[in-house]
């Protein structure tokens, strides 16, 4: 058996596969993935903590599935994010997480939870009277996509058409499609990038307090703040959202809704933790790598599997069942770990915590629609392709 991404089971329920890759073949070789696979968490959180042998140089550009001429359209652009921070080793690397980190002070993230509270409220000042919705296109993006565009800048006009656009960019990249659905992703992702280039241009000229003017006065080239921007856009208008909606999904089933707020900061981890919206991160080996009898070669492709490494029985015991207070929750490895730590976990986690809550004072009665769950054909990503909801 190997990894097959466009199967349900990839996303929807890998464990029994993930676990006999930890027990049998710790450090596999996936001939679909054309990478190497390490699923256990210490192997996993070390790899993390190497980018010397695991480095993240070009790691994020996972194009080798696109066509000859679908990478002809992309041009030069075949090989976005090339510098974004994610991606690169240092000394880059240090350089770009300096200039980022000044965005997301603990100050400046606590200054969002006010705003970000208000934008769930008022959604549900306008969903909550019909009784049932969508969880995924009606109530788990619109606060994020709206928190983000007003962080970084984008003007609300514009907020539907970025979230279209991000759509196209994660389709592309990190999820399998056929020639001709490529070739207008491609497109959409080149009217993405070039709108987000003019919004970049726009803030030198005419400076605001935002994202994109912070970064524009900082040591970041231009397309270093282009590719930082499109990117961070990427988290707001989908990551977030995703893991909402995984997290609602299964609090529900464990009739655990709504949480009380006093182990809502448990719940977000251990929901993290069991259903992370992100699956893994992919290195490349600087050099031959022994582990376990295996050798990696040098330039190999290698998976770290933090959706694996999630569910590893000698870290998190009983790692299938959700506990609310599981007490190392937090010790998942959804944001990284090391060097590449996201910048971005104290906002996603605060996000988290005051959408919860805030449904949950809101819509106590919140239960599912019973129908088939469908989960996004998806190379890295955990996401609810629609999630029926309703409440009394």
């Amino acid at each position: 058996m190997d990894f097959d991404v466009s199967s349900d089971w990839h996303v929807a329920a890998p464990y029994d596969f993930l676990r006999t890759l930890r027990h049998e073949h710790p450090v596999f070789r996936s001939e679909h993935l054309g990478a190497y696979v390490l699923s256990r968490y210490s192997d996993v959180r070390g790899a993390y903590a190497d980018p010397r042998r695991f480095s993240s140089k070009g790691s994020l550009t996972i194009s080798r599935s696109l066509t000859e001429e679908t990478k002809a359209r992309l041009g030069e652009h075949g090989s976005f994010l090339s510098s974004f921070v994610a991606n690169v080793d240092p000394p880059d690397h240090t350089r770009l997480r300096r200039s980022v980190s000044r965005a997301f002070t603990p100050r400046a993230v606590a200054n969002l939870e006010r705003r970000f509270r208000e934008l769930n409220e008022r959604l549900l000042d306008r969903v909550a009277p019909q009784g049932k919705a969508d969880f995924v296109t009606e109530l788990g993006h619109e606060p994020s996509v709206k928190l983000t565009a007003r962080f970084i800048g984008v003007p609300e006009e514009d907020e539907a058409f970025v979230q279209a656009r991000v759509k196209d960019w994660f389709q592309l990249f990190l999820s399998p499609q056929p020639p001709e659905r490529q070739l207008e992703l491609a497109d959409g992702f080149l009217t993405y990038l070039a709108y987000v280039d003019r919004l970049v241009a726009a803030r030198r000229d005419d400076p605001r307090d935002d994202f994109v003017t912070l970064m524009t006065g900082s040591e970041l080239s231009h397309r270093e703040v282009v590719e930082l921007i499109s990117t961070i856009l990427l988290g707001g208008n989908d990551t977030v959202p995703n893991q909402l909606g995984n997290s609602v999904l299964r609090l529900l089933r464990e009739g655990v809704w709504p949480v009380p707020g006093e182990r809502l900061a448990g719940a977000v981890e251990e929901c993290m933790r069991i259903d992370g919206a992100s699956l893994g991160s992919f290195r490349y080996a600087t050099e031959d790598i022994e582990l376990h009898g295996v050798t990696i070669p040098r330039g190999s492709l290698v998976l770290l599997s933090t959706d694996s490494a999630a569910h590893d029985e000698t870290v998190f015991p009983e790692p299938g069942r959700f506990v609310i207070d599981r007490p190392n929750a937090d010790a998942h490895l959804v944001f990284g770990y090391g060097i590449h730590f996201c910048v971005g976990a104290a906002l996603g986690r605060l996000q988290l915590r005051t959408a919860l809550e805030v449904l949950g004072d809101r819509l106590p009665g919140l239960r599912l629609v019973e129908q088939p769950v469908v989960y996004r054909t998806s190379l890295v990503g955990r996401a609810l392709a629609a999630l029926p909801v309703e409440w009394a």
